[in-house]
């Protein structure tokens, strides 16, 4: 009896701890996803991980979000076909490979005047971005990758919390 217990809290820690390590990127953050707002400025020093989630917030039917497949395509905002689009004003993408990542929207001259695509790189587990040089002060308010301190330490929390269910057992 104890033992499937202790399987199952297993099994439930094993399965929440990647999800609660996960982070939830909101793009462009307060200002969502529009035009004339400098998402590579934004998405600097962030780090996007499998897993985590980009979250594109936007007046239904004002924009919609392309996913686009390479960087040459992504330069001159080209609107594949091909393009996985969404348009739900809430747009949600689990990031789940590492790589190259480019978004773009293709209403308009959205991308092409105003600017509204995003390129990021994606990192496997265990990977970590190059050194960079000291950030220059900013006045921008914490962004969603904040909570990637907070969902370690809330991982680290439910380890400790099934280990104790453990010894209760």
């Amino acid at each position: 009896m104890a033992n499937s217990k202790l399987l199952i809290i297993l099994v439930i820690v094993a399965t929440s701890v990647p999800s609660i390590l996960a982070t939830d990127f909101v793009v462009g953050d307060a200002t969502g996803w529009t035009t004339k707002f400098d998402y590579q400025k934004w998405a600097e020093g962030k780090e996007f991980r499998v897993g985590d989630k980009l979250i594109f917030n936007y007046p239904q039917g004002a924009h919609n979000l392309m996913r686009i497949t390479d960087a040459a395509s992504y330069q001159q905002c080209v609107k594949s076909p091909n393009a996985g689009t969404s348009s739900s004003g809430s747009d949600e993408i689990i990031l789940s490979s590492p790589g190259k990542k480019w978004y773009i929207c293709g209403v308009g001259q959205h991308c092409e005047v105003g600017n509204q695509k995003l390129a990021i790189t994606v990192l496997a587990e265990g990977e970590t971005l190059p050194p960079v040089s000291a950030p220059s002060p900013s006045t921008t308010p914490p962004s969603a990758a904040t909570g990637r301190t907070a969902s370690l330490l809330y991982g680290f929390m439910a380890v400790v919390a099934a280990f104790v269910g453990i010894l209760m057992v």
